[in-house]
This record gives structure tokens, C-alpha cells and sequence, in this order.
């Protein structure tokens, strides 16, 4: 049994836990990834995958892995994706989910860093993609004037006005389009912080047997 979407946002225990999750990046004043950022990597890795045809089964464990793929940061933020596999497996089997798909989110959720983790389902694929893929403004939390100042990635996300994704099944083709401001941050300095994120979404998307690329500005840079 797969629970629903909505069975999973209003149980009261992963709320707590994404709470939790919550907190303690903003006391490590990192970049947001509150339910908001949940909600969207859950959207984009369903969408994903419903792009490329796959079964209605696989399509709802991509968007429950999305949308419980940093809970881990309730733990602690090095080794998140570890922890967050772990307790979502254990939070989804309470909840009813059978063990084989409990088991799938757990992978998938356990591979979505780039630190340690790599595409090996077609799951963990789309949930890799969609996780790298929200870069925007609203994910940072402090001043312009702090950011600026800061470190690289608050910047990136700072200067990025607009992301999305495209899926073209004929085509075998999944693109990341970004917009961004390169008043707050150059072209060059989206590719020193995010090079390794793109290296993984490229390899998350052979898996899925398509190319990906990424448009900035409207221009096509990989």
C-alpha cells in the first residue's frame, strides 16, 4: 500500500520532524528548505517522471520521496540524507506503507546528496534532479547586504530570479532552465558551487535514458 500525499503532509509526526528539520537550518543559517522546498521538489520529481511515462506507482514514491527527502536535517545536517532515509522508512512503514516501496523512498532519499549519494532507481533519479533544480531568491534568509558578503552559494540563489524544468519524452531530454540577475552573481560563479550538482543531474538523468542539460539566461551551457 502507497499512502497518499496529503495522508503524509498531515501526519503529526512528520510534520514534527520537518519542523525540527526546519529549525536547525535556520540556527545554521543555511538556505531554506522548509516545506516550501519540499513542496516543489516533490511536485518536480513526480513530474518528472509522469513526463517520461512512468507508472502512476513509481510517479507517487518520487513525490513522497521528494517531499520527505531533508528530514534528515532534524538529526543533523552532515550525513542528512543518511538519517532522513532512515526515519522516513521507519515513519512510512508506521504509517502502512508496505516494505518494498518503504524500502525505494529509503534508497532514494539516501542517495539525493552529492556528498556520498548517486542515482540508482529511477525514484532517486527524479528526486536528484528536482532537489538540484530549485534554485531561487526566496530560498535565502538573510539580508542582501549579509549575502553579498557571504558565501558563495547564498549568492547563487540570490541572483536566481527563475528555475524550472522541462521534460521532453520524444526527445529523450530533461533541461533545467535558470533565469538569474548576473548583477549579484556571475555565470561563472552558478558553475563553481553548482558544478557537482549538475555532474550528478547529468548521470541521474542517463539513468533515466535521457540527456540533461542546463539553459541560463536562455542560453544553453551543458
Amino acid at each position: 500500500m502507497i499512502p497518499d500525499l496529503s495522508q503524509i503532509k498531515s501526519d503529526p509526526e512528520i510534520a514534527t520532524l520537518m519542523a525540527m528539520a526546519e529549525a536547525q537550518i535556520k540556527a545554521l543559517q543555511f538556505t531554506e528548505h522548509s516545506k516550501r522546498h519540499a513542496g516543489i521538489v516533490s511536485k518536480w520529481a513526480g513530474d518528472i517522471l509522469r513526463g517520461l511515462n512512468a507508472d502512476e506507482e513509481r510517479i507517487r514514491l518520487a513525490e513522497i520521496a521528494g517531499y520527505l527527502h531533508d528530514i534528515g536535517n532534524c538529526v543533523n545536517r552532515e550525513g542528512h540524507a543518511q538519517s532522513g532515509a532512515i526515519l522516513a522508512y521507519h515513519t512510512l512503514c508506521r504509517i502502512g506503507m508496505d516494505t518494498p516501496h518503504a524500502t525505494e523512498v529509503m534508497m532514494a532519499i539516501g542517495n539525493h546528496d552529492e556528498k556520498y549519494g548517486t542515482p540508482v532507481s529511477d525514484i532517486s533519479s527524479a528526486l536528484i534532479i528536482a532537489d538540484k533544480a530549485d534554485v531561487h531568491k526566496s530560498r535565502v534568509k538573510k539580508t542582501i547586504e549579509d549575502v553579498m558578503k557571504a558565501n558563495i552559494h547564498d549568492r547563487v540563489n540570490l541572483a536566481a530570479e527563475k528555475s524550472y524544468l522541462t521534460v521532453q519524452r520524444e526527445e529523450a531530454a530533461i533541461a533545467l532552465h535558470i533565469e538569474i540577475d548576473t548583477d549579484v552573481c556571475s555565470v561563472m560563479d552558478y558553475f563553481e558551487i553548482y558544478f557537482n550538482r549538475m555532474q550528478m543531474c547529468r548521470k541521474a538523468a542517463e539513468f533515466l535514458h535521457c540527456r540533461f542539460s542546463l539553459n541560463i539566461n536562455g542560453t544553453k551551457l551543458v
